[in-house]
């Protein structure tokens, strides 16, 4: 009876011990890989933050490295008039005719300033990714014709970012993306996930 029951059980080291081992290994890995990719973009969405953030302050109070404490919007100067005054691209009449305008400082501002709170915090994903994708597109058209390559530079892998962190629900971690979620207006109305 013994030498029955010893051959009907799996051995050990068999086929199937090895395919439980594989797919034991397989869930494992996946695992670790999903939290690796959901913290890494966690990560990337708090740079970009930072990203937005550090130019609303820049040219808020000018800290001395992009908009010099003269020129800063505090003091009377213009946020867009530096960047968009200086386009010699393609599009230097379209952008060279905004920089300046108060209108458009006011937009630029509030653009940076809640793409990067939005960023920071992981809430309204969706249009914080949109809108900033969009800020990004048009930065790389005012930076035409580039001038380390002729087609990407960093507001076009930004702005592939933005869209990606959006889809990704990146605000979910390290963020309060989940508990805004769950807020009716937002379920309501899904684009401000």
């Amino acid at each position: 009876m013994s030498s029955i029951s010893h051959h009907s059980a799996p051995l050990a080291h068999g086929p199937v011990a090895r395919e439980r081992a594989a797919s034991a290994d397989t869930a494992a890995t996946t695992v670790t890989s999903t939290a690796v990719a959901r913290y890494s973009f966690a990560g990337v969405r708090l740079l970009l933050a930072v990203e937005f953030l550090w130019a609303f302050g820049d040219k808020l109070f000018g800290w001395g490295l992009g908009t010099p404490t003269e020129r800063a919007w505090i003091n009377g100067g213009s946020p867009t008039e530096g960047f968009l005054g200086g386009v010699e691209g393609p599009f230097a009449g379209f952008f060279g005719a905004l920089a300046g305008n108060p209108v458009i400082d006011w937009l630029f501002m509030l653009g940076l300033l809640g793409i990067g709170l939005a960023l920071a915090l992981g809430i309204g994903m969706r249009i914080a990714a949109g809108a900033g994708a969009l800020l990004m597109l048009l930065m790389w058209m005012a930076s035409l014709p580039l001038e380390n390559n002729p087609f990407v530079d960093y507001h076009l892998v930004d702005a592939v970012l933005l869209i990606g962190l959006a889809a990704f629900l990146a605000g979910d971690t390290l963020g309060l993306g989940k508990q805004w979620a769950r807020l009716p207006l937002v379920q309501r109305f899904p684009v401000l996930r």
